[in-house]
């Protein structure tokens, strides 16, 4: 297990509270993660109401995923305000190559910075922490073309020190399991609509409600390929909560339901390419 040196969380804390002091207003843009949770709560200790955490309300987030983040703020005591965001109209979205978190977040930060321009607030900064630049993730090209900043990132907090830093500001959001944007459930070249975001969404409501808490349901058309921690195996393949399962996600219009034997896995959806290829994943994860 890795152990997080005090006096390095430390240093790392005050550095992150110069660097949201440098920004004199901030909008934070917030999706109820452990990431963009710290970082909205420290803005507020040091900008007080010059912070404001801002969210994203479109098809590709679940209604519970969006009371829980709004719940957070309330509970954590940061500013926060709910915006609607159409990247599901892109047709780049739509068509779903690996880029496509790419317009995904170009969207919301136009949207983003409009909101600044019209509510006085100087700089806009996102969640980003150190791991995430060994990632493949499109939606960085995208921060830095709108001049978002990663104040995380900046002073170097991974994310296992987001989460001891977390833990010892209270936040509710500690230990809460990465979650991705529902459209990583879908294969890459596999159009993207609403509704089969809101039939994953349902999915994985439903697994959720019956007490799962680490999941991806993959939409293969009329497949849906469940996966968990290999741990928690069993009490999926236990007679009654398969079943339950079985004939819920039946009745979301999925022929067949199956089960992934590999378990949970981050980027399980991530082509593998050479190092060259446009779309390289590096210790992917989605």
């Amino acid at each position: 297990m890795h152990v997080v040196e005090s006096i390095d969380l430390d240093n790392k804390l005050v550095a992150l509270k110069k660097r949201v002091a440098l920004s004199d207003s901030l909008i934070v843009a917030y999706s109820g993660g452990v990431d963009s949770a710290l970082l909205a709560s420290v803005a507020h200790q040091v900008l007080g109401n010059k912070s404001l955490a801002v969210i994203a309300k479109s098809p590709s987030i679940t209604d519970r995923e969006l009371k829980e983040a709004i719940s957070v703020a309330d509970r954590s005591g940061f500013l926060c305000q709910v915006i609607e965001t159409d990247e599901i109209e892109r047709p780049e979205y739509k068509a779903n190559k690996p880029n496509r978190c790419y317009f995904c977040k170009d969207t919301l930060y136009q949207r983003l910075l409009e909101l600044a321009t019209n509510l006085n607030y100087k700089t806009v900064a996102n969640g980003t922490n150190l791991d995430d630049l060994d990632d493949y993730r499109p939606g960085l090209k995208a921060a830095t073309e709108h001049g978002i900043i990663s104040p995380l990132a900046e002073v170097g907090l991974t994310k296992t020190e987001i989460r001891a830093l977390s833990k010892r500001m209270k936040l509710p959001t500690w230990d809460k399991p990465a979650q991705a944007c529902l459209a990583s459930r879908v294969p890459y070249g596999t159009s993207i609509s609403t509704g089969i975001l809101k039939r994953i969404g349902a999915a994985e409501e439903l697994l959720k409600d019956i007490g799962f808490n680490q999941l991806r349901v993959r939409d293969h058309n009329s497949i849906a390929r469940i996966e968990v921690p290999l741990a928690d195996l069993d009490k999926l393949l236990s007679p009654k909560i398969k079943e339950k399962i079985t004939i819920g996600l039946k009745s979301l219009g999925y022929k067949y339901v199956t089960v992934d034997l590999e378990g949970f896995r981050s980027g399980s959806m991530n082509p593998s390419t050479d190092h060259n290829s446009e779309v390289f994943i590096k210790n992917g994860r989605k």
